[in-house]
C-alpha cells in the first residue's frame, strides 16, 4: 500500500519542513500557517491560529485575504496575493496551488511541488457537506500533511442534521425558555445559522454582536442566514427572548451577556461535546456535536483514499494516527508543530 511515485521521494523535508515557526519551505522560501511574523506566508485559512497578522506577505484565497481583513484591519499585511483555487503559481522555483479543504468559507489545502514531488499541506478540514463553503477536494500527492484533531477511535460524528434537529425538537419542547448556543465566529456559527434554515427554521436568529461583519459577509459570499437580529435588550425585555435561538462565541457565555436571557438552555456546537464530561465541566444543558474538522473514520478514510507514500501528522491527536498508519503500511511520523488550537471546533 501507498503510492508508486515513492521511487520520486529522495528529501521531502528539502521541498517542507517543520520549524518553530511553523511549516517552512527551505526551496521555496516562504512558510505554511506561520505562527509568528514572517517574510512570505502561504494561508490555509482564516482561523487565528493559522491566519496571523504582521506578515510582510501573505497569499491566501480571496475569501480568506478578507476574511484577515475584517479581523484584523486592512493593513494586516504588507502585501497580499489572491490565490485561484485549482491554479499553479511559482515560488523561487516551487509551484504552489490552492484545493479546497471543506472546514470553513474561504479555506484550502496548499499543495507544493518540485521535481516530481508533491506535498500537501491540508491545514483543517473535513468531509462532510457544509452549505457554508466548499467541499473538500482530494489532491494527489506523494506526502499528505493531516491534522488530527479528532484522531482517536472514540470520535465519530453523528449525522449532522440529527443534531440540529435536537436543537429544534428542544426549542419546541421548552417555549418559554431562550436557547444559547455557543458556536465558534469564523465558521461554526453560519454553519449553525444555515442549517436550521436548511431544516425548515424561519423565525428571526439573534446572534451576539461578535459574529454580525462575519455573518454579513457570508451573505455577501451567496451564503444566505435569513433574517438575523442583535441579541440585545437594551430596548426590550428578557421575554422578548422566550423560545428564541441566539447564537454566540463560547467566550460569550462566560459573562454577564448570556444571564439576561430567561431561563436559557445552554447549547455548545462542537465536536468535543462527544466527550459527556467536557460538556458537563462547561455547564453545557444541550451538547450539539456537529464539528468542522474529520472524526476517526474520514482521517483513516482520506489517507486510504490518497494513498500517499508518507503521511505527517500535526496538531491534535498525533500518536494515535501515526500508529494507525505504521499497521496499514503507510510510513509516518508527527510533526509536533505547536501553536495550533481548535479554534474553529
Amino acid at each position: 500500500m501507498g503510492n508508486p511515485r515513492i521511487t520520486l521521494l529522495k528529501r521531502p523535508e528539502a521541498l517542507l519542513c517543520s520549524t518553530p515557526a511553523g511549516l517552512y519551505s527551505p526551496a521555496g522560501d516562504f512558510y505554511i500557517d506561520p505562527v509568528r511574523p514572517v517574510d512570505r506566508a502561504l494561508i490555509t485559512h482564516g482561523h487565528s491560529d493559522h491566519a496571523r497578522s504582521g506578515h510582510q506577505k501573505v497569499m491566501a484565497t480571496q475569501q480568506t485575504l478578507d476574511i484577515m481583513g475584517l479581523r484584523y484591519g486592512a493593513n494586516f499585511a504588507g502585501e497580499t496575493q489572491a490565490a485561484d483555487l485549482g491554479k499553479s503559481t511559482e515560488i523561487n522555483g516551487v509551484t504552489v496551488s490552492f484545493h479546497p479543504a471543506g472546514h470553513v468559507l474561504g479555506s484550502a489545502q496548499i499543495a507544493v511541488e518540485k521535481d516530481g514531488m508533491r506535498i500537501v499541506a491540508s491545514g483543517d478540514y473535513k468531509r462532510r457537506a457544509d452549505p457554508t463553503c466548499l467541499g473538500f477536494e482530494p489532491v494527489a500527492c506523494d506526502v499528505f500533511i493531516t491534522e488530527a484533531t479528532f484522531a482517536l477511535p472514540v470520535f465519530r460524528h453523528p449525522d449532522s442534521r440529527d443534531e440540529i434537529a435536537k436543537l429544534l425538537r428542544s426549542v419546541e419542547q421548552f417555549p418559554e425558555r431562550s436557547h444559547l448556543v455557543g458556536a465558534y465566529a469564523l465558521g461554526k456559527a453560519q454553519r449553525v445559522i444555515r442549517m436550521l434554515r436548511d431544516a425548515g427554521y424561519d423565525r428571526t436568529i439573534y446572534i451576539h454582536g461578535a459574529l454580525a461583519k462575519l455573518c454579513d459577509y457570508y451573505e455577501t459570499q451567496g451564503v444566505s442566514l435569513g433574517h438575523l437580529a442583535p441579541a440585545t435588550i437594551e430596548t426590550g425585555d428578557t421575554a422578548d427572548f422566550a423560545g428564541a435561538i441566539i447564537v454566540g462565541p463560547p467566550s460569550a457565555f462566560l459573562d454577564r451577556w448570556a444571564r439576561r436571557f430567561p431561563d436559557p438552555v445552554s447549547c455548545f456546537a462542537s465536536g468535543w461535546m462527544r466527550i459527556r464530561q467536557r460538556a458537563r465541566q462547561q455547564g453545557v444543558e444541550l451538547p450539539i456535536i456537529l464539528s468542522d474538522h474529520c472524526d476517526w473514520d474520514e482521517l483513516t478514510d482520506t489517507i486510504t483514499e490518497l494513498g500517499p507514500s508518507q503521511v505527517w501528522v500535526t496538531h491534535g491527536r498525533e500518536e494515535a494516527l501515526v500508529r494507525w498508519c505504521d499497521l496499514n503500511g503507510f510510513a509516518a511520523r508527527p510533526l509536533h508543530l505547536v501553536g495550533y488550537e481548535d479554534e474553529g471546533d
